[in-house]
């Protein structure tokens, strides 16, 4: 399974500066998403550690290990590698009193051939779009959603609340931090979507499928994404990360004929 991906991060239009983080390395197939939260520029120090500590080191260590490592390591130094970080950023904001408090969301997958190892933090999400079905395939650790979970409130009402951002889970606030890991099955042709809450509370699914599912290549899809948030009032900071999965059969089917075969 080959894997094409693209990135956007835009500050919206009502803050001036930017605490999302976005990153990915294409030879280990690793991407990573983070929404940074605290004062001053704090949120953007929490992003910017979060994402370059587990590039560094996951990306070194499935570059050790092959993309033929089986689940349950891949998970294990996902879990580690995050462990560190968290620890880093904490200790980062316990020694700076101008970083105190701060932390960030997480999102961070790793593509191996057919699965996807799908790790998350916090109210940033990932969705999938499978032909023409979208499906949110995180579940966000917030005030909202153990709302929902405890029928207290229903998905309707949640899209409209005035509590929305309030986290349960953030990497970096305290010394420990669980990451919630799960695997996916990949198809040929699927298209990932991590995206902070800067696209998915100014954009709904609807508006979200109509982009993915269009004939525009995966950098026009990332732009439109941002585009759209913005021009539903882009009250936040917006950023996403696309990852799209194709066989290579055609590819493969080229040179074939190329070489007679």
């Amino acid at each position: 399974m080959n894997y094409e991906f693209s990135t956007r991060t835009d500050p919206g239009l009502a803050r001036e500066n930017n605490e999302d983080s976005v990153t990915y390395d294409e030879p280990t197939r690793l991407a990573i998403l983070a929404d940074g939260m605290g004062g001053y520029n704090a949120g953007e120090i929490a992003s910017g550690m979060a994402t370059t500590f587990i590039k560094s080191e996951l990306g070194r260590w499935l570059t050790q290990a092959g993309r033929h490592a089986n689940s349950k390591e891949v998970r294990r130094a996902m879990e580690i590698c995050v462990d560190n970080a968290n620890r880093s950023i904490f200790n980062a904001a316990n020694s700076n009193p101008q970083y105190s408090g701060m932390g960030t969301t997480l999102v961070v997958g790793v593509f191996q051939d057919g699965r996807l190892l799908l790790g998350h933090i916090g109210d940033s999400r990932c969705y999938r779009q499978r032909g023409a079905e979208l499906v949110q395939i995180t579940k966000d650790h917030s005030l909202l959603q153990e709302q929902i979970d405890a029928g207290l409130i229903t998905p309707e009402q949640a899209a409209v609340s005035t509590n929305k951002n309030l986290v349960t889970r953030a990497l970096g606030v305290e010394d420990a931090v669980l990451l919630e890991v799960n695997e996916h099955r990949v198809e040929a042709g699927d298209i990932y979507l991590m995206c902070s809450d800067g696209l998915s509370d100014m954009v709904d699914d609807e508006g979200i499928a109509r982009i993915l599912t269009s004939d525009a290549p995966l950098d026009e899809k990332a732009l439109q994404l941002v585009d759209a948030a913005n021009a539903n009032g882009g009250r936040d900071n917006i950023s996403v990360l696309l990852a799209q999965s194709d066989s290579g059969t055609k590819k493969k089917g080229l040179i074939s004929r190329l070489l007679g075969k």
